[in-house]
């Protein structure tokens, strides 16, 4: 299966460009890159969801303040995001149902240490096929 993100070079982060025939589908492989480079999605089995809601001043401030939100549930609450359903999006907010796993130590090898999203070289915009963007993250 064809990713729904590259890989970018960069000096010392990790820097992704995600794309998405709309914008929910941008988000949800957002949230899909962001979990597949913490740890091998095929080791999670959902057994939790909840419910979250984002605001942004523009879509790129919403994508910086979701995928921070999705570290947090990782780094805060040791669950690793498996899929989300996009409920509704704008330009500065959205809803999200995260389906998520519980962090095991025996089954879950972690790849990446991702430390923060940040707003360097950040961009979401539209695309000839869609919408993409592009984020770095501090590792």
């Amino acid at each position: 299966m064809k990713k729904p993100y590259t890989l970018l070079d960069h000096t010392a982060d990790l820097r992704i460009r995600i794309s998405g025939g709309d914008m929910a589908e941008l988000f949800a492989n957002a949230a899909l890159a962001l979990a597949d480079l913490i740890c091998d999605p095929n080791t999670l089995i959902s057994d939790e969801t909840l419910t979250i809601e984002i605001e942004g001043n523009d879509p790129a401030d919403l994508m910086v303040n979701y995928l921070r939100e999705l570290l947090y549930q990782w780094t805060g609450n040791e669950k690793l995001i498996n899929t989300v359903d996009i409920l509704n999006i704008s330009d500065n907010a959205l809803s999200a149902r995260l389906h998520t796993t519980r962090y095991n130590a025996d089954q879950h090898a972690i790849l990446s240490e991702i430390k923060a999203v940040t707003y360097h070289q950040i961009a979401v915009e539209p695309a000839a096929d869609g919408w993409q963007a592009t984020v770095v993250f501090d590792t």
